[in-house]
């Protein structure tokens, strides 16, 4: 290009550039020597005379030479040749510009790919923590970085990756610390970067005695914000320590701002997808309980050939503590329980456990059902005391030979004598529920009792 112009120009032109030390030629032929560089645009001394050398004014550091027949053939050609040379010179270096952004804008998008592809692969951010550090201090130029994470428990900020140093040797910080940049991005919810060449940000309340080893800093909060809910934050990114410059770019903060929304969205679907799975774990133990509290009640075919039974139980929850259990007494006598533990759900399951094992060794070792509740009342009232609970219970024993029922209703709801003919009679309960009742307030009933012609509801 040089060449067309001094051609156009009718003289030989050169272009030197100054590197620090001295004018290097970076257009046209290498002449074998360097000329001194000037204070201004002018004549210098050349092995074959004088050549005229001038800076190029809009590109800082390029100088023009021209040689020619005379001073004021050279100083016209210069200044003919100058604004293309400039202009020349401009679009070189914008093109470098746009070349290196948009090396640049690959190397961002690259990461931000990257980071999904990681995040998609894992449903812990402590597992890709340690490769999303290290790929976005790379990005960003940052010997130092860490990702921390907001343990609910403690009510602190725990490091989960790092880079430039150990995650073991990091102490939880707590978001309450006024002291820790971290903390103040976890409870702000707001980036904060810190450049020593601007007098406008502030390092910190406590200044350089907690935290960052290097003089400039970008701590940026992990957050995701739901559809119609409030901006939850589950962490914070730190940088410092930038290679090639102290100081973080705005396109520095954009980038790692973007990353840590990625994180955020990530961590904020692990929970969801943890909180799912927990919540399939629990329905699925729930019925696998359900299924094993309905085999512990007894099939009315145990008492098959002595009475006819017909029994159905169905739970208000999965679990529950309604119970029913059925006896043969010898001789004919048939013992039948009924009753229910206050409240629901696996505390009630268990005291109803508890109960139907009780149950079945006093029933058999008792002659009257008031010795039967009793005797329960009195191997069950330790737990009963400690968990602050108690149950109502319906134990009536038929004797078919005598022709007699004989009843102890601790606290509950109406049992029923349906005879064939006549009214129904209520079976009122003959002391509180166990668990409130004292030892020896169990009272005993006896009625008579038709075989064939009576029913108990």
């Amino acid at each position: 290009m040089l060449d067309c112009l001094g051609a156009l120009a009718g003289a030989c032109v050169r272009l030197w550039r100054f590197d620090g030390r001295g004018l290097r030629v970076v257009g046209n032929a290498d002449p074998g020597w360097s000329p001194m560089v000037p204070r201004g645009a002018g004549l210098v001394p050349a092995p074959a005379g004088s050549t005229w050398l001038q800076p190029v004014l809009e590109v800082e550091g390029f100088w023009l030479q021209v040689d020619g027949a005379n001073e004021a053939a050279m100083r016209t050609t210069a200044e003919r040749v100058l604004p293309v040379v400039a202009a020349l010179l401009q679009a070189e270096r914008q093109r470098a510009f746009i070349s290196e952004e948009l090396a640049g804008r690959y190397e961002e998008i690259d990461l931000l790919y990257a980071i999904s592809e990681i995040l998609g692969q894992t449903l812990r951010l402590e597992e890709a923590g340690q490769t999303i550090v290290r790929e976005v201090s790379s990005v960003v130029g940052a010997r130092r970085a860490s990702i921390m994470v907001f343990d609910e428990a403690a009510g602190a900020l725990r490091a989960v990756a790092a880079r430039g140093f150990g995650v073991d040797g990091l102490v939880p910080v707590s978001v309450d610390d006024d002291c820790s940049v971290a903390a103040r991005v976890y409870r702000e919810r707001r980036m904060v970067s810190y450049d020593p060449d601007d007098p406008e940000s502030a390092a910190g309340e406590c200044g350089e005695v907690r935290g960052y080893r290097g003089s400039s800093f970008l701590s940026v909060p992990i957050c995701y914000g739901p559809a119609g809910a409030p901006l939850r934050c589950v962490g914070v990114i730190n940088l410092t320590d930038r290679i090639g410059g102290d100081r973080f770019t705005p396109g520095d903060r954009k980038l790692v701002a973007a990353v840590a929304n990625q994180i955020g969205a990530a961590v904020e679907n692990a929970r969801l997808v943890e909180r799912d799975q927990r919540q399939q774990r629990l329905r699925h133990e729930l019925q696998l309980a359900h299924d094993l509290q309905l085999k512990l009640l007894p099939s009315p075919a145990v008492l098959h050939g002595d009475a006819a039974v017909a029994a159905r139980c169905l739970p208000a929850d999965s679990v529950g503590g309604d119970f029913y259990t059925f006896s043969r007494l010898g001789r004919g006598r048939v013992g039948v329980m009924l009753g229910d533990v206050a409240s629901h759900g696996f505390s009630a399951a268990l005291v109803m456990a508890l109960v139907m094992s009780a149950a079945g060794i006093h029933a058999a070792a008792s002659v009257t059902p008031d010795e039967t509740l009793s005797a329960l009342l009195d191997s069950l009232s330790t737990e009963l005391t400690e968990t602050e609970m108690y149950f109502s219970v319906f134990y009536g024993v038929l004797d078919p030979s005598a022709g007699r029922l004989a009843y102890a209703s601790a606290g509950h709801p109406y049992a029923f004598r349906i005879p064939r003919v006549g009214e129904p009679e209520r079976l009122e309960a003959t002391a509180p529920p166990l668990g409130l009742a004292t030892a020896g307030s169990i009272q005993r009933r006896e009625l008579p009792w038709e075989v064939g012609g009576d029913l108990l509801l």
